[in-house]
């Protein structure tokens, strides 16, 4: 088997560590096989391996190869919908539990990054945009509910603030959130694997899962070897395959892997790049299919915003994604653009996190639909506490009710499609 490479993109190019993982070529027991070398698998087997138990880790690429190391790096506070839409799904008690959970996964990643030395440029501090007035009134209403909840973080900006923030002539306003920040997502990927191993992890890369039996113990069928384990924590999130038709059925058919697309420009040069973003925050728009960036350590744009709910590439995407770069950050119009890559989120039909049982013995979670670089490190906490007999957090998150995707395998991405065209044509208007 052709061992894997990372996607050529800006994080690959500069990685800070070069980590590989033997391919798995034998039977082996464990008491938990965690599928799935991203940030969600990652946490779960540091989290496991901290409370004692053998864990082996299986990836079918390299650890961190996909959403987990090309993502936008962007660590946003909360779930993508308002608490009081949650509540309305599972009580204001356990929404509330969910929301001091999306907090409680900050201090995972401080910490995480502090204790196991982790050098991925975590920075705080983040910008939403107003594109028009509506969107003041959403992100007005979203700061009411972060004050509501003892959430102290964000602040109402007017034109004047967000544009001594940004040089983004077109916002009207916006809302700046010091509680949410930024950081190198693969380098964070790579830390984690370091991590995991040096706590004793087993980690095997270029070893996909084709099969799952489950039972009492689980056994996972790999090319060349098969894995027989206690627990198994399925952690491939939209990378996932069809392992069975119960993972096809319970867990495959609520998430959707989206095409999502970033470019990185030149050097910008220190000047360029402080008059640009003179904060320094990551920053985003509030529209449905939005637009979010930051600067690179190297004073690099990283800017992403090009999405396809199709399956397909759309065609000259870098030429695309550099015109929009440049309606919104007029300033960077002589930039040119050096990397272009992107790759597949997981995003479930109401737009929070996906989390349950395919057996006693069976964990998975999922569709973390753009928070996952924080909510992932929740995710392998609650995953540890419940295989450890402390299910009281994860059953929270797993009470979020989730829905297949309409149409099957064959029609639900068209159904997608067509109803993303209408959120589309609303952020127009």
């Amino acid at each position: 088997m052709q061992a894997a490479e990372h996607v050529r993109s800006w994080y690959a190019a500069t990685a800070n560590r070069t980590l590989r993982f033997p391919s798995l070529d034998e039977d082996l027991r464990c008491d938990v096989l965690v599928v799935g070398g991203g940030y969600t698998g990652l946490s779960a087997a540091i989290e496991l391996r901290e409370r004692g138990l053998d864990v082996v880790l299986v990836e079918a690429k390299r650890v961190g190869w996909g959403a987990s190391g090309r993502n936008g790096g962007q660590a946003v506070t909360g779930f993508n919908k308002d608490i009081s839409t949650i509540a309305a799904w599972v009580g204001r008690d356990d929404a509330r539990k969910l929301w001091d959970m999306s907090e409680e996964a900050k201090t995972i990643l401080r910490d995480r990054v502090e204790r196991h030395g982790i050098d991925c440029d975590l920075r705080w501090g983040y910008v939403l945009g107003a594109l028009k007035r509506r969107h003041m009134a959403e992100l007005q209403d979203h700061a009411a509910e972060w004050e509501g909840l003892g959430y102290h973080q964000g602040r109402m900006l007017s034109r004047a603030e967000i544009r001594a923030l940004v040089d983004a002539p077109d916002y009207v306003g916006g809302l700046l959130d010091s509680g949410s920040g930024q950081l190198h997502p693969l380098n964070y990927a790579l830390g984690l694997a370091d991590a995991a191993r040096a706590l004793g992890v087993r980690i095997f890369e270029d070893t996909p899962v084709t099969r799952l039996d489950q039972g009492d113990p689980a056994v996972a069928t790999t090319p060349k070897g098969r894995i027989t384990a206690g627990f198994v924590a399925l952690c491939g999130n939209a990378y996932l395959p069809s392992l069975s038709a119960e993972v096809d059925r319970t867990i495959r058919s609520r998430v959707m892997p989206v095409g999502t697309y970033i470019i990185a420009t030149e050097p910008l040069g220190e000047e360029l790049a402080q008059q640009t973003i003179p904060s320094g925050f990551a920053v985003a728009d509030i529209n449905f299919v939005l637009n979010y960036y930051r600067l690179g350590h190297d004073t690099r744009m990283l800017f992403g915003g090009g999405v396809s709910y199709s399956g397909y590439e759309p065609r000259r995407l870098a030429d695309q994604m550099r015109r929009t770069m440049v309606r919104a950050l007029p300033r960077l119009a002589d930039a040119k653009v050096e990397y272009c890559w992107g790759g597949y989120v997981g995003i479930t039909i109401n737009r929070t996190p996906h989390f349950g049982r395919l057996a006693p013995n069976v964990y998975f979670a999922q569709g973390f639909s753009g928070h996952g670089v924080l909510l992932t490190g929740m995710a392998g906490r609650v995953i540890a506490e419940a295989i450890r007999g402390q299910a009281d957090r994860f059953d929270v998150f797993a009470r979020i009710p989730h829905q297949p995707f309409p149409g099957g395998r064959l029609l639900r991405m068209p159904a997608l499609v067509m109803a993303m065209t209408w959120y589309r044509l609303r952020d127009l208007m």
